[in-house]
């Protein structure tokens, strides 16, 4: 009876055993590492792929006989009626099945931001293929320009661009908090915005690159090597991109948002103001609270930032108290200018409100944010905003004086 029992037992758990039916081998795979979405004519859709190249990661991008170097990926583009179609249409030039689940980045073009990301996004959202975790960057230009770059340190620009997002230099956006910025009420989506920058001379002598040219901003073939560059921030109302913030009003909306956790702020020296002064940003955090009266809206934000001075071309003696905390001063002064830039950009030239403001109000004043959610943006432009730096410097490297010879 024993015997019996252990048999359709094992009967019985074998048909709960999984096979590899739905497989997948690596040689059977396109794997993609970077997509851009373009618009095209006809209200048509332009997918660019990055696609990884086997042999040349296999074997190293160096060709045997001292040929010269060739590109880690595969880069190609198909116009369709939406994203999946486009897909589809790859799929005829591709001799392997299109795999999503190693994409690092999905790059928007400045038109096809500008006419409305609702209509492009859905494909990454929906398809069960792509991973909510890939990083959304907006080109200044064409998607399709950036995709088709390699970079000088990483295997593909897709792993630099994913690799300097992931460094802190700008607000980081991943697909699924482009999602929940789209559906949110109380604040728009802002996306890092990518472009190629002239940066040297290229790989090899097989490698050229297709960059805005200096004149004109046509596109053609030169010698000089293209990197994928960070350039600040698009800024949307609901899904379309209205402008941009540069570099060092993105800073700002870092602060603004708490999220800066790494950077550099240089500022002048307190007794040689010709000279500079540089601190290392250790910490920082960003408290916003808001405030109503019954009529008026209004923000206090609490910036408190620590820091170490690392840098320092003036002669001023660190060990006094007050030369100290006035370069403390100074740093608190070059935070707050940099956040009122960023939120006077977006007050009153965008009137969008990026920062989060509205959602702060709502957690708040929850009854009050029924009357006006519908109007937020509007209200942004007429609140008051006061920002209050707190900057503590922890550390002056090694020296407390310049070694000078008396």
């Amino acid at each position: 009876m024993k015997k019996i029992l252990i048999c359709i037992l094992l009967i019985i758990s074998c048909l709960f055993l999984h096979g590899c039916w739905d497989r997948k081998e690596l040689n059977e795979l396109a794997i993609v590492l970077a997509a851009g979405i373009d618009t095209a004519p006809e209200g048509d859709i332009k997918l660019t792929l990055q696609i990884v190249r086997p042999r040349a990661f296999a074997g190293g991008a160096e060709k045997p006989g001292g040929q010269p170097k060739e590109n880690n990926v595969w880069v190609l583009s198909q116009t369709g009626r939406t994203v999946l179609d486009a897909q589809r249409l790859l799929e005829k030039k591709v001799s392997r099945q299109i795999y999503w689940g190693h994409d690092v980045i999905v790059v928007f073009g400045e038109d096809a931001a500008r006419e409305g990301l609702n209509k492009f996004i859905n494909f990454f959202s929906r398809s069960p293929r792509v991973r909510e975790t890939i990083w959304v960057f907006v080109a200044k230009g064409k998607a399709q320009t950036v995709i088709d770059s390699h970079s000088q340190l990483e295997n593909t620009s897709a792993q630099a661009a994913g690799s300097m997002v992931r460094a802190g230099v700008t607000t980081p956006v991943m697909l699924k908090d482009l999602k929940m910025m789209l559906t949110s009420k109380g604040t728009n989506p802002v996306l890092p915005c990518l472009e190629l920058t002239a940066s040297g001379d290229p790989q090899g002598p097989g490698m050229k690159e297709n960059i805005p040219a200096a004149q004109g901003k046509q596109e053609q073939s030169t010698t000089v090597h293209a990197e994928v560059t960070l350039c600040g921030t698009g800024i949307f109302n609901t899904d379309k991109l209205v402008g941009w913030l540069d570099t060092s009003q993105t800073r700002g909306l870092l602060w603004l948002t708490d999220q800066m956790e790494k950077g550099v702020i240089t500022v002048p020296s307190v007794k040689e103001p010709e000279k500079k002064i540089s601190v290392d940003i250790t910490g920082a955090t960003t408290e916003v609270e808001p405030f109503w009266d019954g009529q008026n809206i209004w923000f206090d934000v609490k910036i408190d930032m620590k820091g170490d001075l690392v840098e320092q071309q003036s002669m001023e003696d660190l060990t006094n108290p007050q030369i100290y905390k006035a370069i403390e001063d100074n740093v608190s002064r070059a935070i707050e200018r940099k956040a009122r830039q960023s939120l006077e950009k977006a007050q009153y030239e965008f009137e969008v409100d990026i920062f989060k403001f509205g959602k702060a109000f709502h957690r708040k004043y929850k009854k009050e944010w029924a009357q006006i959610e519908n109007r937020w943006d509007e209200v942004f432009t007429t609140v008051d905003v006061n920002i209050y730096v707190e900057t503590t410097l922890r550390r002056t490297g090694l020296e407390t004086k310049r070694a000078i010879r008396q």
